[in-house]
């Protein structure tokens, strides 16, 4: 129940925010400071719904308009949702779950819904529908995950009607053009519009994608979640215009809320360079560009933790000193991992590598050797026996990794395991014996 009151609070803020960005560009502007109070007589649900749709609706207005007028003013509203057609299927609206009365009590679950719904169809599905190298995922989805139904709504709980499929299919093209044109060259990974943004550097990874001369990921990287989320917002609103809808501490959590997170991150779709001309992949003009930036910048990063590494094992110090150098070095590199090898996912028809990709490549054996040559060191100058155990796993790991390859069968694989282990076994013997 507390998480589903934290849910609502954090909707609520999202969507209010959401409807004053649009309310803003009515005359005269228009301001909700209590939705759930606000919604009720209907006459700012018709107003926004004028903004998004550019049609004049009938209303009842003035102070002292009755609960019967409140009615009549929302159930105006729900009929031109109903009579309006998806861009995904070209079929009508289905508001499941959502009546007049319950709009004027003022309930939360069912305001959230149908605030929901408009966002979900006046924003991210026209939205989405227009890039072209998308348009296929409008009809792949036949179900929908709970975190994207647009009605968590009666009490006592009614038998649900199946949700319309246009959800999961606007949801789905969301997600793949973020991982499209942000996310997976720069080897993060984006599954969800939840936990995956809870850091902030997906929303400067699609901050990156539209404008390449703003970001610098290196910052980025170093910086906590909080200061990464809000200076993300704070980025977006000053270079693309986009409204500050999210609280960072409202994503800095273990669930943060879906419908909210999609609300803010569709409002970069207005900003992508070619969204009536994209091309087959679905790439902005400016990609190379910015994949180029990040690769040059990924290449400097490892140049500096080779240097770093250089210097450190050179540091006089006792072997404990020299372990806890090497270590927070190793964690360095290996938090990297992922997106380097994100990185190196070729985008070349003949599967090549670029030049950057190569220079990363590179750069990143380079560190990579260093600091197995440290740890080498580091194990020789253990105590006996520690010392000759340390150099025989550091050999028995290079005997395993020589000459083994990905094209070679499996029996000539585990023969020459066998005969380097042999080898490696009898020379391991002799210096025992020695």
């Amino acid at each position: 129940l507390q998480r589903v009151d934290e849910q609502e609070a954090v909707q609520k803020r999202t969507f209010t925010k959401w409807i004053n960005s649009h309310l803003a560009k009515r005359v005269p502007p228009l301001v909700v400071t209590d939705l759930f109070e606000d919604i009720k007589d209907g006459v700012m649900l018709l107003a926004l719904l004028e903004v998004l749709s550019g049609q004049k609706l009938p209303c009842e207005q003035g102070k002292k308009l009755r609960r019967i007028h409140w009615v009549a003013n929302i159930g105006t509203a729900l009929n031109f949702l109903e009579g309006r057609k998806s861009a995904y299927r070209g079929s009508p609206i289905k508001l499941v779950n959502i009546n007049s009365t319950d709009i004027v009590d003022g309930r939360p679950s069912i305001v959230l819904g149908l605030v929901w719904t408009i966002i979900l169809y006046f924003q991210i599905e026209e939205l989405t529908s227009s890039l072209p190298a998308l348009q296929a995922l409008s009809s792949s989805t036949s179900s929908l995950n709970s975190s994207t139904s647009s009605t968590e709504t009666t009490s006592p709980p009614v038998k649900k009607k199946p949700l319309p499929p246009v959800q999961g299919g606007a949801r789905k093209a969301l997600l793949r053009w973020v991982q499209q044109i942000a996310t997976k060259h720069l080897g993060i990974e984006v599954k969800d519009f939840g936990p995956s943004w809870r850091t902030g550097v997906a929303f400067f990874a699609v901050i990156l994608a539209l404008r390449p001369n703003v970001v610098d990921m290196e910052r980025v990287w170093r910086r906590s979640n909080r200061e990464n989320l809000q200076e993300a917002f704070s980025l977006a609103e000053t270079e693309l215009g986009i409204p500050q809808l999210l609280d960072p501490e409202d994503v800095d959590v273990d669930k943060p809320d879906e419908k909210s997170i999609m609300t803010y991150v569709a409002q970069f779709l207005k900003h992508h360079p070619d969204r009536q001309h994209s091309d087959s992949e679905g790439f902005p003009s400016n990609f190379a560009r910015e994949q180029r930036k990040s690769l040059r910048e990924m290449k400097m990063w490892l140049d500096q933790l080779e240097r770093d590494a250089t210097q450190a094992q050179e540091t006089e110090g006792n072997l404990t000193q020299q372990y806890q150098l090497f270590k927070s070095l190793r964690v360095q590199l290996e938090m990297r991992r992922k997106q380097v090898e994100g990185a190196l996912h070729s985008t070349q028809k003949d599967g090549m590598l670029t030049v950057d990709q190569a220079l990363v490549k590179q750069a990143w054996e380079r560190v990579s050797n260093r600091l197995l040559d440290w740890h080498l060191q580091l194990d020789r100058a253990l105590p006996a026996p520690l010392g000759m155990v340390g150099v025989w796993l550091h050999q028995a790991e290079g005997a395993l990794r020589q000459e083994i390859t990905v094209q070679q069968a499996h029996d000539e694989t585990a023969n020459t395991v066998h005969r380097a282990l042999e080898q490696h076994k009898v020379s391991i013997k002799a210096e025992v014996t020695d």
